[in-house]
């Protein structure tokens, strides 16, 4: 599954699962963009990584829910590469909250990132995809976008927004060569469910038939698989990648 000579852009790529997938796909050959918000630090040393591995890295700042800062990012990124040939739209945020104490910029903060962030990088990247007649595209949803989790009402409705945006994109995109899949994960082991206390892990567990949490790199090996040419076949499709949480 090599991919030798394409170029990847992977937002909130500097950790965590975002770190997976850049890895796996820095050594599937791709060069890889990290797109980070926050941890200049933190994104530079996943390119050190990158680059240890015999292809070209590049961190790039920008708040995916800025319009503004998603062109600024492309402008930087095509100061150094051609274009993007393979976009994952990993980053995403949770304001979890019951829904009738739910505040409006609880809402509207995890919309604008998981959500319209996807629309701005999609739409930064798709026009020279299609003049290639080539892309893939790898929207991250989530196991709860499809069974619905008390408490965060704001999150599932974002998750389940990615899956219906991932197949109307894969429609229209594929006359041009473009695939399109998302990945719902289940609970995976990451800075995000660390914060959950023992009971709730426990709870959480009980619902999952391999009885045990998923690595960052179950959904980075699924990633290279999607983004290579092994996957020519495969789009409009949600992937669930969650031990069986959502049988």
């Amino acid at each position: 599954m090599s991919l030798s000579g394409k170029t990847a852009l992977v937002t909130g790529g500097s950790r965590g699962i975002g770190k997976a997938i850049s890895k796996a796909l820095a050594q599937a050959g791709a060069n890889i963009i990290i797109n980070y918000t926050s941890n200049k630090e933190a994104a530079d040393k996943v390119v050190e990584e990158i680059e240890e591995l015999g292809v070209k890295g590049l961190a790039v700042k920008a708040n995916v829910a800025d319009s503004n800062d998603v062109k600024g990012m492309m402008e930087e990124i095509e100061g150094h590469f051609d274009g993007v040939d393979i976009l994952v739209n990993n980053a995403g945020i949770t304001r979890d909250n019951l829904f009738m104490r739910m505040k409006d910029e609880e809402w509207q903060q995890v919309m604008d990132v998981n959500l319209n962030g996807i629309f701005f990088c999609t739409k930064a990247v798709i026009r020279r995809m299609m003049k290639q007649k080539y892309g893939k595209i790898i929207n991250m949803s989530s196991v709860v976008g499809v069974m619905g989790n008390a408490g965060q009402a704001n999150y599932c409705a974002s998750k389940a927004g990615v899956i219906g945006l991932t197949k109307s994109l894969a429609k229209e995109l594929a006359v041009k060569g473009i695939n399109v899949n998302a990945i719902a994960p289940g609970f995976i082991d990451t800075d995000m469910t660390s914060v959950l206390t023992d009971n709730i892990k426990e709870e959480l567990l009980s619902h999952i038939p391999l009885k045990r949490y998923g690595k960052p790199e179950d959904i980075a090996n699924l990633v290279v698989f999607l983004s290579s040419e092994n996957a020519n076949y495969i789009t409009g499709q949600v992937i669930h990648v969650d031990g069986g949480m959502a049988m």
